[in-house]
């Protein structure tokens, strides 16, 4: 595969110029900061991105602030003891999208935020500390005990919330893919493995972070 530095010179090239690669970049939020965040804004985070998921995502903001009243501020405490009838009554809650299998996922998620927090003292600092060159296995925890937070849409949570990362979008899908470290879209473990360890290579290359690389990469393509 090509080294970072050569994809870049393809990224500046089609969009003429190294500078305007990085237009609008904003650097990820330091560890410190990350572990800082409050629970509940993970859990807002979360049904954001999984109502925003194969969806108008300017509805979702639209109709956000129905959102944090009907489920009374992301409470994590309250949500992961969502009663059947305040489910029933969510469901048919004109203030936000009336979608049963993704209301029901904010309950799932704050049990999982629950969980995390009980072992590490926060979501956020369990977040904080795990390791970069295994962004990977952060993601497989999101989508194993996660609820719908498989495919990008864990990627994205962790992306709004200044998470260093990578979104595995088609461009730069196709970017690896035409490094031949994947032959498609990866979803096994293996694959994701492969994308992880190339991603690793071209961080030890040259120091730029998981969110610089998954810029160049998109841009060499997209």
């Amino acid at each position: 595969m090509r080294t970072i530095d050569d994809i870049l010179a393809i990224s500046a090239e089609r969009k003429g110029s190294e500078a305007n690669v990085f237009a609008g970049f904003e650097p990820s939020a330091a560890p410190d900061v990350v572990a800082q965040i409050p629970d509940d804004r993970w859990l807002a985070e979360m049904t954001r991105s999984t109502f925003q998921a194969g969806f108008n995502w300017k509805v979702v903001e639209r109709m956000w602030p129905g959102f944090e009243e009907a489920f009374h501020g992301f409470d994590v405490g309250r949500c992961a003891m969502m009663s059947e009838d305040w489910f029933d009554d969510l469901c048919k809650n004109t203030a936000i999208i009336r979608y049963p299998q993704k209301i029901r996922s904010v309950q799932q998620n704050a049990v999982f935020i629950q969980e995390q927090a009980a072992e590490h003292g926060s979501f956020g600092q369990m977040i904080a500390k795990w390791p970069a060159d295994d962004f990977a296995g952060l993601l497989a925890l999101l989508k194993r005990e996660g609820s719908r937070l498989g495919g990008t849409t864990g990627q994205y949570v962790l992306r709004f919330m200044g998470v260093d990362g990578y979104i595995l979008s088609r461009d730069v899908t196709a970017r690896l893919i035409a490094e031949g470290i994947i032959d498609k879209p990866p979803t096994s473990k293996a694959a994701m493995k492969a994308v992880q360890s190339a991603i690793n290579t071209w961080a030890d290359q040259s120091g730029r972070s998981l969110k610089e690389i998954s810029r160049i990469l998109a841009t060499s393509c997209g």
